[in-house]
Formats: structure tokens, C-alpha cells, sequence
């Protein structure tokens, strides 16, 4: 692979990465969310194998082959069946409205203007502080790093400004898939046994939550957190 084919590659897969974490704050119905995290995961998959095409490092290809499954097949599998948990069985009845509500989020803390907003703050800000890291070694991966730590900072302020329960796992993963592309960004990636430790984590994570997000549906008919938090109080 040509150094100019590769970085061209290395700058689609990072900018498709990008914008799928902007994408998830502009949608509100959880089946495009998780439809778009299974896309964001191919795109972080690609960073892994263009890096180990090009480096001729074949233990990148099988992480990139890892990941792949797990961001892109497996994670989203779960949120899939978490939110058809969420759906109304055949013999209940329910409201219409009440079930929307659960397949979308409705009442966002900060609207979807702010957000997409808020979103280009935080990319600039990510370029502004990794600056001097990429001045320290100027490669095509090192020039791309700034998408990395921008899909943290979008991850962590879905995580802050979501009320659906699966809304705010998703932010968690988008934090999580932030800090793997700023891993293999930074360093050329990370050992396969370092990845297969955290992927578990995340899955297991993931299985936990789902699990979690069911019990509340079941048992207080909602998985809105401000609601929860007004039966609490």
C-alpha cells in the first residue's frame, strides 16, 4: 500500500468515525443510534487494519478482525434486543405515546442544535489540545489523533445530557470506541491481550446494562433516568 493511498484511507475511516459520534447526537430514535454505533465500529475497525496493512503488522489485522465483530456485530446485537425488550408484548396494553417515548429519545437535555454545536466545540478543542502531540511525530495516524480524543469529549457529553438508559450505554461505548482509536492512533496500537482484556470488559459491561435496562422496564415502566430518579426521591 502507497504512503499517499493510505493516508487518504487512514483520513476517510477517521473522518467516518467522526461523524458517526456526530450523527448519534443529531438522531433521537434508539434503532438509528445503534444502527450508527454498528456503523462507527466498522469505521474504528478500519483504523487497526490500515495501520497494520501499511506496518505489515499482522497482530493489528487480527485486533482490527476483533474489533470488528465485537463494535460493529456483537454490541449492537445486544442494544438490539434490549430495545426490542423494551417493546410491548402482544397480550399487554399499552399507550402509544408511552411506547415513542421509549424508542426515542424525547427530552434530551440539551436540544439537538446545541448539541451539534456543542459537538463542533469540542472537535476544536481536541485539535487545540493535541497540538503538541502531533507536532512530536507529524505521521498520517499522529495527524488524526485530534478524532480520537473528539469522540471521547462527544461520548462524555452524551453520557452527561441523555435520559434513556440504552442512550447513555451508548455514550459509555462511544467514550470506550474514543479512547481505542486514540490508543491505535497514538501508539500503533495497543498488544492483542491488552485489547482482548478491554473488549471483554466493555462486553461485559454491555450484557450487564442490557440486563439492567430490562428490570427497570419491568419493573417502574420506564427506563427515563429523571423519572426513576423522581421514584426514588
Amino acid at each position: 500500500m502507497s504512503a499517499g493511498v493510505y493516508t487518504q484511507l487512514l483520513d476517510l475511516a477517521c473522518g467516518a468515525f467522526l461523524l458517526a459520534a456526530v450523527v448519534v447526537l443529531w438522531r433521537r430514535e434508539l434503532v438509528a443510534i445503534v444502527r450508527t454505533f454498528a456503523l462507527q465500529g466498522i469505521a474504528l475497525a478500519a483504523i487497526p487494519l490500515l495501520i497494520g496493512l501499511h506496518d505489515h503488522h499482522w497482530g493489528l489485522i487480527a485486533v482490527a478482525a476483533g474489533i470488528g465483530a465485537l463494535r460493529a456485530g456483537v454490541l449492537p446485537y445486544l442494544m438490539r434486543r434490549a430495545l426490542a425488550a423494551l417493546a410491548p408484548s402482544a397480550g399487554e396494553e399499552h399507550h402509544y405515546e408511552e411506547d415513542v417515548s421509549e424508542a426515542r429519545e424525547t427530552q434530551p437535555l440539551v436540544n439537538v442544535a446545541a448539541s451539534l454545536l456543542t459537538a463542533a466545540a469540542l472537535t476544536l478543542l481536541a485539535y487545540a489540545v493535541a497540538r503538541p502531540l502531533v507536532a512530536l511525530h507529524p505521521g498520517p495516524a499522529a495527524r488524526a489523533l485530534p478524532v480520537g480524543l473528539a469522540v471521547v469529549l462527544i461520548g462524555l457529553f452524551v453520557l452527561a445530557t441523555r435520559r434513556r438508559a440504552l442512550a447513555q450505554v451508548v455514550g459509555f461505548l462511544l467514550l470506550d470506541n474514543g479512547i481505542t482509536a486514540t490508543a491505535f492512533l497514538a501508539a500503533s496500537g495497543v498488544p492483542l491481550i491488552v485489547e482482548l482484556g478491554v473488549s471483554f470488559d466493555v462486553l461485559l459491561a454491555v450484557l450487564v446494562l442490557q440486563i439492567l435496562t430490562t428490570r427497570m422496564r419491568t419493573a417502574f415502566g420506564t427506563t427515563d433516568i429523571d423519572d426513576l430518579r423522581e421514584l426514588h426521591d
